[in-house]
């Protein structure tokens, strides 16, 4: 991130639990909400690539990196985090958020927390014909963590929640990333529990009343890009995008742009 010091801040949730963020930049307030398998770390290269028109904040989201953990879980705890965070960074911001992290701007912006302006990356939803194809798996998830199989978690939830076939899961299992994977696995229960079967929550994305807009990448597969449009479509006025890239990503520097423009007009 040269030429963009980044500083590190807590803020505690109202359960007390401590929210580690960093930020960098200047301009309006932007906080970036991770998905599964993310903390701050994996926001900054997107965070590098606004903070010229934004004041960014990447958190860790409760049970992960420098953050704390305060059970019972319930995603208004987390709800209650974002809120902190957006405490931290002023009072109002605009929110970003990836894969399960956009699901949950989503819910906490309709439960009235001062979003200046929504923008969600994929949020994993099962719409139209994948409807009704996926179970809750997060007791499921909660049961393997508790018996210490980690792996087996990040396997499940790779597996069940992202669609990765069995075959290359397990050669994963011998890449170096998978030690860190299998770190945050106790927290793809949390990502599990957003999510829940998937179910499209169309009630609730109608009472998003900031400008909102719902991106998906040419490079993902249907369902996600279908989820993209059924969230569009449920925010009244929201704007729906596709950028070129990968699976269930967009390079920053494409992205970062796309979302000034929707953001800042």
């Amino acid at each position: 991130m040269a030429g963009t010091p980044l500083t590190v801040g807590t803020a505690r949730s109202a359960d007390g639990t401590t929210i580690a963020y960093e930020r960098s930049g200047d301009g309006p307030a932007i906080v970036l909400v991770g998905g599964a398998f993310n903390d701050r770390s994996t926001t900054r290269e997107l965070a590098a690539a606004l903070a010229a028109d934004f004041t960014v904040l990447g958190y860790d989201r409760r049970g992960r990196g420098d953050s704390g953990d305060t059970g019972p879980y319930a995603v208004e705890r987390e709800i209650e985090d974002l809120a902190a965070v957006i405490g931290a960074a002023g009072g109002t911001a605009y929110v970003y958020g990836l894969s399960s992290g956009a699901i949950l701007a989503a819910l906490a912006t309709a439960a009235g927390l001062p979003v200046t302006g929504l923008a969600l990356f994929e949020p994993p939803l099962q719409v139209g014909a994948h409807a009704g194809s996926r179970v809750a798996i997060a007791p499921k998830l909660a049961e393997l963590v508790a018996a210490g199989r980690r792996g087996d978690a990040v396997e499940c939830f790779l597996v069940e929640a992202v669609g990765v076939p069995a075959d290359e899961v397990r050669g994963m299992r011998e890449q170096p990333m998978w030690p860190w994977m299998e770190m945050l696995a106790p927290t793809l229960v949390y990502d599990a529990t957003v999510t829940g079967d998937g179910s499209l929550p169309a009630e609730r994305l109608a009472a998003i009343t900031a400008p909102t807009v719902v991106v998906d990448s040419t490079g993902s597969p249907g369902w996600l890009r279908d989820a993209a449009r059924a969230a569009a479509g449920a925010v009244p006025g929201a704007r729906h995008l596709s950028l070129a890239g990968g699976f269930h990503e967009v390079p920053a520097e494409r992205l970062a742009p796309e979302l000034r423009r929707a953001l800042l007009g």
